[in-house]
């Protein structure tokens, strides 16, 4: 079921075209991540389906009383400000102690209800922020750089939890993401930005596509391919699975040199 709409979205300052006829659907049950240069448009793009700002042209259609769980990319809160984890999720939403310390157990935090927000490590941090933003049940839960800051391992912890986090809620899941190599195992649909749509859909499908080589390089590419795919089979440029008995050359207008960096 979709959630969000977005149809021919253009956002313009001054002279400066920041996001270009972009078309997008966010399903329930799904996650999608936005890939990208610095600059492309992402967080822009995020902004608009907030609803923090006006488009320039085309449109946005969220499902009636739609949830929004939103976790920025950063917290700045001044360090001489005495500040529990507790009295940061409040901020949120009206709340119950049980609902907190559910958000907080969602996240594998629940430790850290009294604990100062300042003494958090950057693992800690980004858990607390992902369990306020699910304080509002969300439907649709957005993450600007969720695993900003925090080391390989934890990133791969976190980039599981939002699986888990997706399933037990049910709710469409939309991430920018650098992190191209690890990201990609638990994302359903890639968006390439680069102020308008590369490329879409399956990580597969991408990995193989030319807007996405060229945006970030034959390496980029070989990367995303071994993350996102532990098996020796090929795939075609829908992202389809190619039976590994099948000669790929059989096929026509596929790339007989694409093929996945992964095995088992």
């Amino acid at each position: 079921m979709s959630l969000v709409d977005v149809n021919n979205l253009s956002i313009i300052y001054g002279e400066n075209s920041v996001v270009s006829n972009v078309s997008m659907q966010l399903k329930r049950g799904e996650i999608t991540t936005l890939i990208g240069p610095n600059g492309a448009g992402k967080t822009t793009l995020i902004k608009a389906i907030l609803g923090l700002i006006t488009p320039s042209s085309g449109q946005i259609s969220r499902s009636e009383s739609l949830q929004i769980g939103y976790m920025p990319q950063k917290l700045h809160i001044d360090p001489t400000f005495p500040l529990t984890v507790e009295r940061f999720l409040k901020t949120a939403a009206f709340s119950s102690t049980q609902d907190r310390l559910q958000a907080l157990e969602s996240v594998g935090a629940e430790k850290l209800l009294k604990q100062s927000v300042h003494s958090l490590s950057g693992g800690e941090t980004q858990r607390v922020m992902l369990a306020r933003s699910l304080l509002r049940k969300p439907d649709l839960l957005v993450l600007d750089e969720p695993a900003q800051g925090v080391d390989v391992n934890g990133q791969i912890e976190l980039y599981n939890l939002i699986a888990q986090i997706r399933d037990r809620y049910g709710c469409a899941v939309l991430m920018i993401s650098h992190d191209l190599h690890l990201v990609m195992a638990a994302t359903d649909q890639v968006v390439c930005l680069n102020h308008h749509i590369c490329c879409s859909g399956h990580p597969a499908q991408v990995s193989n596509d030319p807007s996405y080589i060229e945006l970030f390089g034959i390496p980029g590419a070989e990367n995303l391919a071994f993350y996102s795919h532990h098996h020796n089979h090929q795939h075609d440029r829908r992202g389809e699975i190619i039976n590994a008995k099948t000669d790929i050359s059989e096929i026509p207008g596929e790339n007989h040199s694409s093929h996945c960096g992964g095995d088992h």
